[in-house]
């Protein structure tokens, strides 16, 4: 139950923070420092170091961040995994469960069963209730089956009563093991809170244990990179190493920080009291005093710190480039993240627009070229031409391969497992809190359909270009010079479009765009008038029907672009 109530927060803030999520992830880009602070916010979010790290892993793997960039990251990642931990310690062993975890519950089932634009809110007060639940279920669970009796690790500590640091160190392998099994850092911390709070294991047990978990959360982070490139594992070598390394001069230490937090924190939790609330807090203070601090040392080094992880990864001899496309995205089918899943879509499909772009900038540098040509256009056309087919082959491979991932997003990143096992009311509030994702993989589904389009159409006007070359109806000097500002208007609305899909549109770009749109369709119709009359003035009819043919397709590209526009 505290799992599955984790879980529901993570996607109650998930759904409820999208747009501030996506904005953060817009940082990774920045200095270490900003990306610090991304590492925090994105985990304060998604309450899941596990996630995030696995989806920087991908990121890196696809070459969207670069080794460096992840780092800060990274390091943002382990702080801001301790929020939670706090929570626990303030509000779990504080706090009547009655007077919290229900009226939680009960205030989240409301907000979910009713049209309500905040339902997502909803999503995580039940999350937020279930998780004290399930924490109020095990300690008191604990009181009465008596499970110091059955594991008597008292005993353990006995054995080791004059050599307290031996006892942290079994804490810290036992940690690792708990983290390893539960799957989550979070999730155990808050276990062995209760394990010391209820007096199951003693104070240092419990504060190796909680240095041991932050070597268990690596984990999946390094299973995802195992297939990856030589980036993602680097990637996952430096989280590793991170708290590794961070370890290693934190346990000769431990005690000496102890004492640091007993200054700073209220209460004694060495006290041999019952119940003593002091323990979950002083746990909580030296997890986030720990990251802090290691954050703080190794910040000034990252880049030689990158340095040393690539002396230890080396580059792999680079294999001859495939023309097929291959998207990399790395998960386990633990990590159920589907806002990062979506916006990792997202990336990739800004990076699609990228390549329709570029085939059109292709067209129009050949176009102008046909100013100056020597005869040679119809080579240097169909040369282009040739180009353009391998990238319109590649965007149709990009098209099945996002449509398939999204697809798949909206089976399994989505709470439609959960919603298929649950009956009665709590399934509809569950199906209620689909719609906008699905509505959002409906709208991404429309755009890469509509890219796949318009990248078949920039290679039928290349196309069209050759012919025109080759059977040398060459545009006049006055026809080009009609031509040239018409298309630059669908390249620069193509500009418009990439920088929308990377950032949340203004609305300044959105009248931008309806001015497009308006103007492309006014000379569509100005230039096919201008066509027509010319052939009645005798012009060559062939070339005239090419000018006419390539006005009508490039205005149907300034259609797709405004249809993606509105999509956006």
């Amino acid at each position: 139950m505290l799992l599955f109530g984790m879980k529901m927060m993570s996607e109650g803030l998930q759904k409820s923070a999208g747009d501030k999520l996506r904005k953060t992830l817009d940082f990774m880009t920045g200095n270490r420092f900003i990306g610090v602070v991304t590492g925090f916010t994105l985990t304060a979010i998604v309450q899941s170091s596990t996630a995030v790290s696995v989806m920087i892993v991908s990121f890196v793997n696809a070459g969207l961040l670069s080794l460096t960039q992840s780092i800060g990251v990274l390091f943002g990642i382990n702080i801001g995994t301790t929020l939670t931990a706090w929570i626990v310690s303030i509000v779990g062993f504080r706090i009547s469960i009655d007077a919290l975890a229900l009226p939680a519950i009960a205030i989240g089932f409301i907000l979910g069963i009713i049209k309500w634009k905040y339902r997502s809110a909803g999503s995580f007060f039940l999350g937020f209730g279930f998780l004290f639940l399930g924490l109020h279920f095990l300690t008191t669970g604990m009181r009465t089956a008596n499970v110091n009796e059955i594991f008597d690790f008292y005993a353990i500590a006995g054995a080791f009563a004059h050599w307290r640091f031996v006892l942290v160190l079994i804490g810290a392998g036992v940690g690792v093991v708990i983290t390893v099994i539960i799957n989550s850092s979070t999730g155990s911390i808050a276990l062995i809170m209760a394990l010391a709070f209820e007096g199951v294991i003693s104070f240092e047990m419990a504060v190796g244990m909680i240095m041991g978990a932050q070597i268990g959360t690596t984990l999946n982070a390094v299973l995802v990179a195992i297939n990856g490139s030589t980036d993602a594992k680097r990637t996952a070598l430096v989280h590793v190493m991170f708290n590794i390394i961070g370890l290693l001069w934190a346990l000769p230490l431990i005690f000496p920080l102890l004492g640091l937090v007993n200054m700073i924190l209220p209460g004694n939790p060495w006290a041999n009291i019952p119940f003593n609330e002091a323990i979950p807090l002083h746990l909580a203070g030296l997890h986030t005093m720990f990251n802090i601090l290691n954050t703080l040392i190794f910040l000034p080094f990252v880049n030689q710190y990158a340095k040393l992880i690539c002396l230890m990864i080396p580059d792999r001899e680079t294999p001859r480039q495939s023309k097929q496309y291959k998207f990399e995205y790395l998960a386990t089918r633990n990590v159920n993240s589907p806002e990062l899943n979506i916006i990792r879509a997202e990336k990739e499909i800004s990076n699609m627009a990228g390549i329709v772009s570029s085939m059109y900038s292709s067209f129009c540098a050949s176009l102008r070229g046909l100013r100056s040509e020597d005869g040679t256009g119809g080579e240097k056309a169909a040369a282009i031409s040739a180009e353009l087919f391998e990238k319109e082959q590649y965007v149709d491979e990009m098209r099945e391969a996002l449509t398939n991932f999204l697809i798949e997003c909206s089976r399994d990143g989505t709470p439609n497992t959960q919603a298929s096992t649950l009956r009665g009311p709590l399934s509809i509030f569950h199906r209620k809190r689909e719609n906008d994702q699905e509505l959002r993989v409906t709208s991404l589904l429309r755009i890469i359909s509509t890219l796949e389009q318009m990248s078949d159409e920039c290679l039928s006007i290349s196309n069209l270009l050759e012919k025109s070359a080759r059977k040398n109806c060459v545009f006049k000097e006055k026809q080009m010079d009609e031509l040239i500002p018409y298309v630059g208007q669908v390249e620069e609305f193509l500009a418009l479009l990439e920088e929308q899909l990377k950032n949340k549109p203004t609305a300044e770009q959105k009248i931008r765009a309806a001015e497009l749109e308006s103007d492309i369709d006014k000379n569509r119709k100005r230039l096919h008038k201008l066509g027509r009359k010319r052939i009645k003035a005798g012009e060559n009819v062939r070339t005239e029907l090419y000018f006419i043919d390539l006005v009508r397709r490039v205005e149907k590209l300034g259609d797709y672009c405004f249809d993606i526009a509105e999509a956006v």
